[in-house]
């Protein structure tokens, strides 16, 4: 008789350290980007690519840790297994969101205040779900798909992705993925060279243009690592985590391309950023191994914390943004303000990870995938 257990693969532990550095590099530059009076003087410019980063690096570990797995799984077990994975730290978002709303009640969002109780958490119910929100439903003034905490957006389209993977293009040959994946990248140089800033920032929006950069944001990145776990031949690089982390950053921090005359350049950096350097990043970290316990450590720790720190840190950063917007702080006088907001976004996404997203996880399953003994770590 066919067991129906899928054994527990090995993760990358490189690439578990990597997510968490990429998640620290969005909260700083989040953080940044208050300050920051145009485009050309953000610190950690491109850190937003982080979220492509996190699409290449989610499709390549879904390829190596399901693609082989299909025979003793069914959809629907896939789709427990994502949602137990990343659905309890999608409602902690939304809860922490409703909790920080009323203290972002500033000038830049003035209308913060007459917004009432219930509507704020139908907002926060719905955000449970990940359904979007269209703009005329928007409680806060960015027209977001998710008011109460933005980064929800990116979640929501890694959802998108892995739909399409689990019903179909799981089953494309590599020819067929590669067709895909250069049509993809095409798409995305087009969308890159051809924006009004120049850059791939959006996608947190229910409007045609918004929704054009998430899906092209997402196709790209998200089957192109899965190509990559499927055709990729490891080696044996040392120092892999140092190295990596190394170029990811240089990547993000890299200060604007082409200034504001020439736009088009700063697209085209960003465009092949994610098209080439991205996936040299992600081979590196799957090809380097760990053999220092303090390493390991780290690793694991930044690994674990990656995306609790992702999907909870942004309310605090709206908290910031309208002390900032409302006294006019030089850098220098708001730099405690800033490093408690960071340290705080370290302290809050730690706690929901041990006493929340851990044992739920666990609970989860326990009761819906130990059932059917689909033993993997997800």
């Amino acid at each position: 008789m066919k067991s129906n257990a899928l054994t527990t693969k090995p993760h990358y532990q490189i690439l578990d350290g990597l997510r968490g550095v990429a998640s620290v590099l969005v909260v700083a530059f989040h953080i940044f980007e208050v300050h920051a009076t145009s485009p050309l003087n953000q610190i950690i410019n491109h850190g937003y690519l982080a979220v492509d980063f996190f699409f290449l690096l989610s499709g390549f570990v879904i390829g190596y840790a399901y693609d082989n797995r299909w025979s003793s799984m069914r959809i629907k077990d896939f789709f427990k297994i994502r949602l137990i994975r990343l659905q309890p730290m999608v409602v902690m978002g939304m809860v922490i969101g409703a909790i920080c709303f009323y203290f972002q009640d500033s000038a830049i969002w003035p209308a913060i205040h007459s917004v009432p109780v219930w509507q704020m958490l139908l907002i926060m119910l719905i955000g449970f779900t990940l359904i979007p929100v269209p703009p005329s439903m928007d409680i806060r003034g960015w027209q977001e798909m998710h008011p109460l905490n933005g980064p929800g957006w990116s979640l929501f389209f890694e959802y998108v992705a892995n739909i399409l993977y689990a019903i179909g293009i799981r089953k494309f040959s590599k020819t067929a993925l590669f067709i895909l994946v250069v049509i993809a990248a095409c798409a995305l140089v087009y969308i890159a060279v051809t924006s009004a800033d120049g850059d791939l920032i959006g996608g947190w929006s229910i409007t045609t243009d918004q929704l054009q950069i998430g899906f092209t944001r997402v196709m790209y990145p998200f089957f192109a690592g899965l190509l990559l776990s499927r055709t990729v031949k490891l080696t044996h690089i040392k120092n892999a985590f140092l190295w990596c982390s190394f170029l990811l950053f240089i990547v993000l921090a890299m200060p604007r391309v082409g200034g504001g005359e020439h736009k088009w350049m700063n697209g085209l950096y960003e465009s092949l950023s994610i098209i080439f350097i991205f996936p040299i990043i992600i081979f590196l970290g799957a090809s380097g191994e760990i053999k220092e316990k303090r390493a390991e450590s780290v690793c694991k720790f930044l690994g674990n914390i990656s995306y609790p720190i992702y999907i909870t840190h942004y309310p605090l950063i709206y908290i910031y943004t309208g002390w900032v917007n409302n006294h006019k702080p030089s850098p220098l006088q708001a730099l405690p303000f800033a490093l408690l907001t960071f340290i705080f976004s370290f302290l809050i996404a730690y706690v929901c990870l041990k006493w929340y997203d851990k044992p739920v996880r666990k609970w989860l399953k326990k009761k819906y995938l130990l059932k059917r003994n689909l033993l993997i770590k997800s």
